[in-house]
């Protein structure tokens, strides 16, 4: 009975390996439910570190599993009679389950710096070399996202901002820049297909960037939970051609200019 059991338990190594075969052929089982479409242009490196540390984690699982089998076959208790013996204290055990962890870690820490570099540290710049200004400001509260885009004068908190709720706008293949922040509690900032989640932080603007290479319409979620109503916060992203995006632009500073008369004839 102890020897059926251990090949019941070789099953989840088996099972392991069949997924992440599957998990790896495009177009296959799972490619449209893996990772959502990147349309990030540096999204690619989230990707690959991603499937970097899926592979690691997948070889550790699948080793640990088959070593388990192997010990439960051998020292069975119904075909094993004579005593286990057990070692203690093992120095040379010892360092090298403190060195490979180790070593593993700081692999991985250099193996991301790029995509730390790209996402977080080389912020774009414009024709002249200075920092690119903010498109756009995202105010994260209870539960929806506020927005405030610049105006005709290309500038942020002027007389002239247009302002909507969770609808995002960005034109594509052109790097943009957006200002975070929290009005309430904590939020997080997440565009999936993006490759960009960031926390948002009460009392704290922080400042996201990205570029588009796809038109479309795709998520805008909150990836923190924060309050009963967390699961209705959501917004879209929508890439829209440079054309297409002016023509958003003038349409949302007519409805907002419309919006502005109507409530003062009202008082």
């Amino acid at each position: 009975m102890g020897r059926l059991w251990s090949l019941l338990f070789l099953t989840v190594p088996i099972l392991g390996v069949a997924i992440f075969v599957l998990a790896m052929i495009p177009g296959g089982v799972f490619d449209d439910h893996w990772l959502p479409v990147n349309i990030n242009e540096h999204g690619q490196i989230i990707d690959d570190l991603f499937m970097f540390i899926l592979y690691l984690t997948g070889v550790i699982f699948i080793g640990t599993g088959i070593l388990l089998f192997w010990f439960l076959w051998k020292y069975d208790t119904e075909t094993r009679t004579e005593p286990v013996k057990y070692t203690h204290g093992s120095h040379t055990l010892e360092i090298i389950w403190s060195i490979l962890p180790a070593a593993t870690l700081l692999f991985i820490a250099i193996y991301q710096m790029d995509a730390w570099a790209s996402h977080k540290m080389v912020p774009p710049v414009d024709d002249h070399g200075d920092p690119k200004p903010a498109l756009v400001e995202v105010t994260g509260r209870q539960f929806e996202w506020r927005l405030r885009y610049a105006g005709r004068d290309g500038e942020l908190y002027t007389k002239d901002d247009i302002f909507t709720v969770n609808d995002l706008h960005v034109p594509v293949n052109e790097q943009v820049v957006i200002v975070v922040k929290s009005q309430d509690v904590l939020h997080s900032f997440f565009l999936p297909n993006m490759r960009i989640k960031q926390d948002v932080i009460p009392g704290m603007k922080q400042k996201v960037w990205f570029q588009a290479d796809q038109v479309g319409q795709y998520d805008l979620v909150c990836a923190e939970l924060c309050g009963w109503g967390h699961y209705k916060m959501r917004g879209r992203l929508w890439v829209d051609s440079a054309d297409d995006f002016v023509k958003w632009l003038e349409q949302a500073e007519q409805e907002q200019n419309s919006t502005e008369i109507a409530s003062a004839s009202q008082e």
